[in-house]
Parts: C-alpha cells; structure tokens; sequence
C-alpha cells in the first residue's frame, strides 16, 4: 500500500524526467481521490478476497478483518449487477454508516443495531466498503473486483 510520503517522494524522483503524459496524470488524480484520510484497512482473509469475486449463481461471501472490525459481505450477481449484503462485527453502535463504493458511485447505508446493511443494482468492477464510527478512524476493506 503507498501512502502519501512515498507518493510525494516518488513524484519528486520523477520530476526530472520527460514529462508524465496527461492520461497518466488524470488517471493518477482519479485514483488519489479513491482514498480515505487517516482509514484503517481491513485485509482480505480467505481465497475469493484476495482473487476477486466471479458472479455464480449462488451469493459469494468474502471477509475483511482488522483489529477492531470484521467484514463479511456477501455478493451476488445478477442481470449485470452486483448486490451486497453486508454486516459489520462487532456492530459499531448507533450513528455509524457504511459507505458502499465502486469507482463510478458511493452509496451510504446507516447500519442496523446488529452491525447489517446492503445495496443493489451496484455496477461491476471494483468495490469497497468504508465503516464510519463517531470518535474513531474510518475503516475500510481493501478494493476487491467483482465480475459477471
């Protein structure tokens, strides 16, 4: 995972180069903007976190972990759609929201007491689930991709 400092070095090493080409560059700044200041990063545990999810039939189930939260998010594809049913363990307590992400789109679902939420009709690609508890750092999964 890179973090701001190796960024910043990283871009200082290259300045004296020819100069990066502008789709690079916007590329770049579109990715910087999927951050989340000062999260926590939950990792992936298990076969289908680490390699993505492929659409089937039935509901893949993936989990992320730290060492406050786990993550346990079940999604389905269907018709060219991801849905997600998630819950968050142990459940954070009232005023905390999910931000359920892809790249294109961010949906806020508030949690329910047991730690549960969901979304439907996400697009395809990458996704990501971000944990927000008053008084603490946001948590999020690391981004895993999903394909029909």
């Amino acid at each position: 995972m890179i973090d701001d400092e190796y960024f910043l070095a990283a871009l200082r090493l290259a300045s004296g180069h020819d100069p990066i080409p502008a789709h690079v560059s916007a590329a770049a700044r579109q990715a910087f903007a999927l951050r989340v200041p000062h999260a926590v990063t939950a990792c992936p545990a298990g076969y289908n976190a680490a390699r993505g999810v492929r659409g089937a039939e039935s509901p893949q189930t993936v989990r992320f972990v730290t060492d406050a939260l786990t993550f346990d998010l079940e999604v389905t594809v269907g018709d060219g759609l991801i849905d997600v049913a998630g819950q968050v363990c142990p459940p954070p307590g009232e005023g905390c929201h999910v931000d359920i992400r892809t790249l294109h789109l961010t949906l806020t679902r508030r949690l329910a007491s047991t730690g549960q939420f969901a979304a439907t009709g996400l697009p395809p690609g990458w996704l990501s689930v971000v944990c927000h508890r008053p008084g603490h750092a946001p948590v999020q999964t690391s981004w895993v991709r999903v394909r029909p």
